[in-house]
């Protein structure tokens, strides 16, 4: 019995684009079951390829612009451009990614997102009425104070100085806005993650570490963010940074809803839109799905949750592929988000083989699974 198999994994993060690991489960399923139809989705919640992978839905043009990464040296930072409707794709991990920048050189105390305001600048000069922002995969942690200050905002601290570093928020009593705002522009954020800008939860605690910060910094970090949230609460009468993702991004997600008035949605439902994923679903037997690391995160609301509980409500079996699954995610019973998972690692090899040859062993896993079990 032939099926057809909506194939959409997120990317394997630091080994495969999710175009690539799409196309890995294609090859690997194909060749025990080529009596069945396939359809590649690749997807992004948001972060790394959410650019290009939104720009491939709408057929959108790749443009370059000269600017500066998140360390503040130069690159040319990639973006699209959907002339119909007048609609601009940006991807901060494109400008001011933390896989930019070679490991261990530079601290989050050095870095910012200045590099954004540039591409945001083109697209605007472009005659852009929408402009949409994936912002997960940053290096940053500056509240988005970088892009704000390079768009025109000005920053001032106790001594009626200019604040220059975000990490001298901790002094700030004022700012001004720029003498030339962005007017007329939508600006829509699609974030990943839902963590606030502060506590235990927020950027600095949770995806600090992984951006080179030591906890004992911690403290310094959020003293700079709680004066940039409180300034941003005497001025909109409200806490903003307790909104669901203004933690993103190192509170990039705060920082353009605050100096750009931009809307945070879900880039999981941002894709599934423009993807017409619905459509998709209703129409297939069965529904692959993948990303580096099944676990936690993944029964929590990341892209191949999501997707896996959008394959529940159309009554479609959701398979994963990982290099691991955690144990919660694996099991194959109706209480699971997963119809099943599977990972590559350990049972077929080890994490460092795994990875040096990513799609070698995500080819060999699906075509396994599409040969050990009936789907019929």
């Amino acid at each position: 019995m032939s099926l057809r198999v909506l194939v959409a994994p997120d990317k394997f993060k630091g080994t495969l684009t999710a175009q690539q690991a799409a196309g890995a489960i294609v090859n690997g399923w194909w060749a025990a079951r080529p009596q069945d139809e396939m359809e590649m989705l690749p997807m992004s919640d948001g972060g790394d390829g959410f650019g290009e992978i939104i720009a491939n839905l709408l057929e959108a043009t790749e443009q370059t612009t000269a600017t500066v990464d998140a360390a503040n040296r130069p690159v040319g930072g990639k973006w699209w451009w959907h002339a119909d409707t007048k609609t601009a794709i940006i991807e901060a991990a494109q400008i001011v990614g933390l896989a930019m920048l070679p490991p261990g050189r530079f601290h989050p105390f050095e870095l910012d997102t200045r590099g954004l305001a540039a591409v945001i600048r083109s697209a605007v000069a472009a005659g852009a009425q929408t402009v949409l922002i994936g912002i997960g995969g940053s290096a940053t942690n500056d509240g988005g104070f970088g892009v704000a200050s390079a768009l025109g905002w000005r920053f001032f601290d106790d001594r009626d100085q200019p604040i220059d570093k975000w990490v001298k928020l901790s002094k700030l009593t004022r700012w001004l806005p720029p003498l030339e705002p962005i007017l007329g522009v939508e600006f829509i954020v699609a974030v990943d993650v839902e963590n606030p800008l502060l506590g235990l939860n927020g950027c600095t605690r949770v995806y600090g570490p992984q951006k080179g910060l030591i906890m004992q910094q911690a403290p310094i970090a959020e003293a700079a963010l709680e004066k940039l949230a409180a300034k941003a609460q005497e001025q909109f009468g409200y806490d903003i940074s307790t909104d669901a993702g203004c933690g993103a991004a190192g509170g990039l997600g705060f920082g353009l809803r605050v100096f750009l008035g931009a809307r945070l949605g879900s880039g999981f439902d941002i894709f599934a839109n423009h993807a017409k994923l619905d459509t998709k679903l209703a129409q297939a037997d069965l529904v692959l799905t993948g990303e580096g690391a099944i676990d936690r995160q993944s029964l929590m609301g990341k892209g191949t949750g999501r997707l896996a509980q959008r394959c529940r409500l159309h009554q479609k079996r959701c398979v994963g592929f990982a290099g691991s699954v955690e144990g919660a995610a694996q099991t194959q019973t109706s209480d699971r988000l997963f119809y099943a998972a599977y990972g590559i690692t350990p049972t077929m090899t080890s994490l460092v083989e795994a990875k040096k040859n990513a799609m070698v062993w995500l080819e060999k896993l699906a075509n396994k699974i599409a040969t050990d079990y009936d789907w019929s």
